[in-house]
C-alpha cells in the first residue's frame, strides 16, 4: 500500500515541475547547506512547489496530507520505498510533515544518515513544540506565504507598463496571491472557498479537536467583517456568543498558527499595557476575504489596509521587524509602527482616499503626535494613487511626509 502511494505522488509531482514556475522572493542561500530546511506558511501557498524547485532530481517525495500514509507506523518503510522508486536520493521532500506523532525524531535521525531533507507544514507552531528541540541547531525556517504583489506582477513574464501594473494590482486586491488559481485556470472563488473551508476545518476544527465548530466560523466570519478595527477578548465574547474570553484567545491563536488572521497589538513602551490593550486582526490573504463573502466590497479602504499588514507582517515572519498600531487617549491612530530592536523605525497610515481635506488633516494629525511621541522622522502615507512629500510639524519641528502609491509600494518592499 505504501509504494502505491507514493507511486501516485511520485507521478503528481513530475506532472507539477512541467507546470509554470514563478521565482520566489525567498533567500536561495538558505537551501545551499545541509541543515534540515523548515517551511512554513499557509496551506497551498506553494511551499512544496518551492522545495521541488529548490532541489536538483532526483530528489524523494512524501506528502503526509494524505490520510493513509498518516497512519503508517513503520516510517522506515516508508524511506525504504522512496529509496526503490527514486533510486536512493540524496535529498528528500516530507510535505505537511507536522500530521505524523514524533515528526521530529524521526526527521532528526534522517538528516544523521546523511539525506538532505526539507520539510513542509500549514502550522506556523511546527517547530514550537517540546520535541523540537531535537532540531535546535540543525534546521533553517523559512516561511513562505502567498504571492507578494511583486511575485504576481512577476507572473506576467514581462516588464508591465504602469497601466497594466495597476490594473493587476485592482485584481490581486480583491482575488489576492494564492498561486494555483494564479498560475492555472482555476475559478477564484470556488477555490478560495473550498480552501477556506479545508482550513478551518482541517487545520483548526480538526487539529485541536474543537466540539463546536460553528463557534470558529463566526468568530472568523467577525474577525473578516471587522479587519483593522480594534477588538479585545472580552467584548468578542458578547459579539460571537462564545463565553469565554480565554476560549476566544485561544481560538484567534489557532486561526494564526494557520495563517488565517494575525494579530497586530498597539504599541506602548510597558509591557503590562501592551497586553492589555484591544488588538486588530489582519488576514494572510485579501482573497480569503472576497471569498468568503465577507462583504468588504462596501471597504475598500480596509482591503487596502489589509495588504499593507500583509506585507509587514510577511517582513516580521522573516525577523526584519516587528509590528504593531499606535493609538493615543485622544483614540487618534497610525495604522502601522514599524519596530526594529529598540527603535521605531517607521510610521504608517495607509489612506487610500485622500480627497477629503478634513481625513487628509486627521491621518496627518495623528502622524505628528506619534513622530513627536515616538522620536521617529520616517513618516509614510499610502495612497490610491496620490505621490508627493510635503512638510508637516510647524516651524519649530519641521518635518516631512512621504505620500506612495500602495501599489508602487509593494513593489518596492
Amino acid at each position: 500500500m505504501i509504494r502505491d502511494i507514493l507511486l501516485v505522488q511520485k507521478r503528481e509531482i513530475e506532472e507539477k515541475l512541467k507546470a509554470k514556475y514563478v521565482e520566489r522572493d525567498v533567500d536561495k542561500g538558505k537551501f545551499g547547506n545541509r541543515m534540515i530546511k523548515v517551511i512554513t506558511g499557509p496551506r497551498r501557498a506553494g511551499k512544496s512547489f518551492l522545495a521541488m524547485h529548490a532541489l536538483r532530481p532526483p530528489f524523494g517525495y512524501a506528502n503526509f496530507d494524505d490520510e493513509r500514509l498518516v497512519k503508517v507506523t513503520d516510517l522506515d518503510e516508508v524511506i525504504t520505498v522512496l529509496d526503490s522508486l527514486y533510486e536512493k536520493p540524496g535529498s528528500i521532500v516530507l510535505d505537511e510533515v507536522q500530521n505524523i506523532g514524533d515528526w521530529e525524531l524521526f526527521v532528526n535521525r534522517l538528516q544523521r544518515q546523511g539525506y538532505n531533507l526539507i520539510i513542509t507544514g500549514s502550522n506556523s507552531r511546527l517547530l514550537s513544540g517540546e520535541l523540537a528541540t531535537h532540531l535546535t541547531g540543525r534546521h533553517i525556517p523559512i516561511t513562505l506565504l502567498p504571492f507578494s504583489f511583486r511575485e504576481f506582477v512577476r507572473l506576467a513574464g514581462r516588464e508591465l507598463t504602469s497601466a497594466e501594473t495597476k490594473e493587476r494590482f485592482s485584481f490581486y486586491l480583491t482575488h489576492g496571491g494564492y498561486p494555483e488559481p494564479a498560475v492555472g485556470n482555476a475559478p477564484y472563488d470556488e477555490y478560495l472557498r473550498t480552501l477556506l473551508d479545508s482550513v478551518i476545518y482541517k487545520d483548526i476544527v480538526k487539529r485541536y479537536g474543537i466540539r463546536s465548530p460553528r463557534a470558529v466560523e463566526d468568530l472568523a466570519f467577525y474577525l473578516a467583517s471587522n479587519i483593522a478595527r480594534d477588538f479585545s477578548y472580552t467584548n468578542l465574547t458578547k459579539l460571537t456568543g462564545i463565553k469565554s474570553a480565554h476560549t476566544i484567545k485561544r481560538y484567534i491563536s489557532y486561526m494564526e498558527a494557520a495563517f488565517l488572521f494575525f494579530e497586530v497589538p498597539r504599541f506602548s513602551r510597558k509591557v503590562r499595557e501592551q497586553v492589555a490593550a484591544n488588538k486588530k486582526a489582519y488576514c494572510f490573504d485579501n482573497g480569503l476575504l472576497s471569498a468568503g463573502a465577507f462583504s468588504m466590497s462596501e471597504n475598500v479602504g480596509r482591503l487596502y489596509e489589509n495588504l499593507v499588514a500583509i506585507e509587514l507582517k510577511r517582513r516580521e515572519l522573516d525577523g526584519l521587524c516587528e509590528l504593531y498600531y499606535w493609538a493615543n487617549e485622544q483614540k487618534e491612530e497610525v495604522d502601522f509602527l514599524v519596530k526594529q530592536g529598540n527603535s521605531v523605525k517607521q510610521l504608517i497610515q495607509v489612506c487610500y482616499n485622500l480627497d477629503s481635506p478634513k481625513t487628509k488633516e486627521r491621518e496627518l494629525r495623528a502622524l505628528v503626535k506619534a513622530s513627536a511621541e515616538m522620536g521617529c522622522g520616517d513618516l509614510v502615507v499610502l495612497t490610491g494613487g496620490y505621490e508627493g512629500e510635503e512638510r508637516i510639524g510647524g516651524p519649530n519641528k519641521p518635518g516631512k511626509v512621504e505620500f506612495v502609491p500602495i501599489w508602487k509600494w509593494l513593489l518596492e518592499a
